[in-house]
């Protein structure tokens, strides 16, 4: 019932459309209902009539029905249309919910969920509730009608010959809820394997480019295929369901049909029912049986929808572990004072990646973490804009535990420049902007300049509206660091995390990242992670960060002078 009223929401915005739609419903009901009682009543009084009195009727009487089935093609035509149009709607509203909702999760989330599934949870799924959201109350409700109307009609044919119709509709409706269950489970575990098909697509899409210098094309599609079987199985599994469920629902529709032609003959043959009434009973029959075929066909759609929904709800009731505390403030005035506090942190309360963490970077100064790969250091940076929250002690900025202050304030306020750069399809002046949608073409070029990109730019045929491709395939890494420079350029952060931003570009294009880093660096508070230690001599405090937590602390001399495991370290690079 929870999931039923969170699915009624949905129609709020849409209720005239909704209601009209249902308006429309009851004169198609309605309509169909009447020409069998139209009949009936021509036949008792004008089609025993006269010739000329028949013959003089039928115009008026064409006219009349004429303009009944004008007024029914009308409403069947809003039902279609605007009916779809509100389903439409609904699927938008619930698809940018969803949306919303990803862009809200946290890095968690992400560590724990394919984006295949996520993607498949928005479209396919959604396509399958807006179908409900439509198809599911008009159908309903037209079937409802229509066997409610045409019941009481077939009581007063005859009442016996009715019981007896019911007595068949009730094993009907026993084994179709029976069927049900099982339909329900198919439908789930078909959802499933779905999504499993998108994120095996696009795992492979993904990383095209290791699969097909690795040669491992046959790899993937043997992945993908086992991913597709499971799919197929689940399908045939799905349809052997639907079958018996159709398949025997249709043959309690022929015991309907069989109980009419049986019974109607006893009661005729003892006198309490006319053949001319069994002619009408018939026709009600079949706007009887009609609905029921539509309800069987609406609880396929109903599951398809139900299980949509249902996955939709799982997403949009996952907390959202980071968010803004109540009472939370605007960082303001940023100086660029960070302060790590006792600091522990564990990833889903399994063993401490991080254990009483003290660190301070005053305003301005630049801190460099090195160590082995495992030890922690791109964690102690991602707590830092609360991409995860601490599970113990505090971090500060400012003076202000960063939890009390509002997310947006907080990461407007910091920069990070990752080894992966990530760049969106579109231009370079696209990605560039990405950093202060509000910014000049001035400001664009003066960030590009200052990132050392700009003549590079300049030096393509479309400049800055040259096409990056998807995640920027069309140029180098070095090429696409520097702009992702000239996007923090632009963003303007006082505090500045640069994540291993040159360990993977050769050495020609290091030189000139690091000088736009320096530059970047300049006037503002700086984390470094690096692992090329040529890279961090001038840092005015490098911390070794091992599985013991911190090891080792100080400046590049001093660290060499204590000849302990930073000096190991350079000493080995500087070998190499």
């Amino acid at each position: 019932m929870k999931l039923l009223k969170k699915f009624i929401g949905y129609y709020r915005p849409y209720q005239k459309v909704f209601y009209l739609d249902m308006i429309c419903a009851l004169v198609i009901s309605a309509v169909d209902l009447a020409f069998p009682q139209i009949l009936n009543y021509l036949n008792a009084t004008l089609f025993v009539s006269d010739r000329q009195q028949i013959l003089n009727s039928l115009l008026l009487l064409a006219v009349g029905l004429c303009a009944m089935y004008a007024v029914r093609a009308l409403c069947k035509y809003y039902v279609s249309a605007q009916g779809h149009i509100m389903g439409s709607h609904m699927e938008r509203d619930m698809r940018q919910e969803l949306f919303d909702k990803y862009e809200q999760l946290s890095f968690s989330y992400y560590d724990n969920n394919n984006t295949g599934e996520m993607m498949s949870k928005l479209v396919s799924d959604l396509f399958e509730i807006a179908e409900f959201a439509h198809h599911g109350p008009e159908n309903v409700f037209i079937s409802l009608l229509k066997i409610i109307g045409s019941f009481v009609f077939l009581c007063f044919i005859n009442v016996p010959l009715t019981i007896l119709l019911v007595l068949v509709t009730m094993l009907m409706l026993i084994f179709s809820m029976l069927q049900n269950k099982r339909m329900q489970a198919t439908f789930m575990d078909n959802r499933r394997k779905i999504a499993g098909v998108n994120a095996a697509l696009q795992d492979t899409l993904a990383g095209i480019r290791v699969v097909k210098s690795f040669t491992n094309e046959d790899v993937e599609r043997k992945k993908f295929a086992e991913s597709n079987e499971k799919f197929l199985q689940s399908k045939k599994d799905n349809y052997n369901c639907m079958g018996r469920f159709q398949g025997g629902n249709s043959f309690f529709q022929g015991m309907l049909y069989v109980t009419i032609l049986i019974g109607g003959g006893f009661f005729i043959a003892n006198g309490t029912l006319e053949p001319v009434a069994l002619a009408t009973y018939a026709l009600y029959i079949n706007i009887f049986i009609t609905p029921i075929e539509v309800l069987v066909e609406f609880t396929e759609m109903l599951q398809k929808g139900y299980s949509g929904f249902k996955r939709f709800n799982e997403v949009m009731e996952t907390p959202i572990d980071v968010h803004d505390e109540p009472g939370c403030v605007d960082l303001k005035d940023v100086k660029g004072v960070i302060d790590y506090k006792d600091v522990s942190f564990s990833y889903d309360g399994e063993e401490k990646v991080l254990d009483h963490i003290n660190i301070h970077i005053e305003s301005g100064k630049s801190v460099a973490l090195v160590g082995p790969s495992g030890g922690g250091k791109t964690t102690i940076c991602s707590l830092l804009p609360r991409f995860y929250d601490v599970t113990g002690g505090c971090i500060q900025i400012d003076g202000k535990d960063v939890r009390g202050l509002t997310l947006k304030s907080l990461r407007q306020a910091i920069g990070i420049v990752q080894q992966d750069v990530y760049l969106f399809t579109g231009t370079i002046r696209d990605n560039i902007s990405y950093g202060n949608r509000n910014a000049s073409e001035q400001e664009i070029m003066e960030a590009a300049k200052k990132a050392n990109i700009h003549e590079f730019i300049m030096s393509l045929p479309d400049g800055y509206d040259t096409y990056v491709g998807e995640r920027g395939t069309r140029l180098s890494g070095g090429q696409k660091q520097r702009i992702s420079i000239a996007r923090i350029f632009l963003k303007d952060p006082k505090i500045l995390i640069l994540d291993e931003a040159t360990s993977a570009l050769d050495n020609e294009s290091e030189r000139h990242i690091q000088k736009s880093l320096e530059a970047l660096a300049k006037n503002r508070t700086c984390i470094t992670i690096a692992h090329r230690l040529s890279t961090i001599r001038g840092a005015d405090e490098i911390i070794v960060i091992g599985e013991r937590g911190i090891e080792e602390r100080g400046t590049h001399e001093q660290l060499l002078q204590k000849n302990a495991i930073y000096a190991k370290y350079y000493r080995l690079q500087f070998e190499e």
